[in-house]
């Protein structure tokens, strides 16, 4: 891929995490507590994949981007621990919200996770510039 293509993927998806994340805003203003989570998680997918594609990693599930990050960036220690505990922490919330019968998300579990997405997705602006 040329460069000029690289930086436009990596743009596209940066964007798309930007998007997700106020759309999960959306979602937490109405209660609406399995879409935010869904919307959080994809946040951090985009932007995870947005870092991912910039420095020549390539997964083609949800549960390789998980673990390509855990391995070059929590692992490494370019990312904390923590967050990598919140972004493997949203997969398991959005697999649960989305394919799990009854299960209903509530405020006390999402709410918390709306800021440390934003902070989460801030991390990884920084380490794309």
């Amino acid at each position: 891929m040329k460069e000029e293509e690289l930086q436009a993927l990596v743009a596209y998806r940066f964007q798309r995490a930007e998007e997700a994340l106020e759309e999960a805003r959306l979602m937490q203003r109405i209660g609406h507590w399995n879409a935010c989570a869904n919307r959080l998680y994809y946040a951090a997918f985009y932007a995870v994949s947005a870092l991912l594609v910039k420095n020549g990693h390539r997964a083609t599930k949800h549960s390789g981007i998980k673990s390509l990050f855990n391995r070059y960036y929590v692992k490494a220690g370019i990312v904390s621990k923590e967050k990598g505990r919140l972004y493997n922490r949203l997969f398991d919330l959005r697999q649960e919200g989305d394919y799990i019968d009854f299960v209903f998300l509530d405020e006390e579990t999402v709410e918390p996770l709306v800021c440390a997405t934003e902070d989460f997705i801030e991390t990884i602006r920084l380490l794309l510039s």
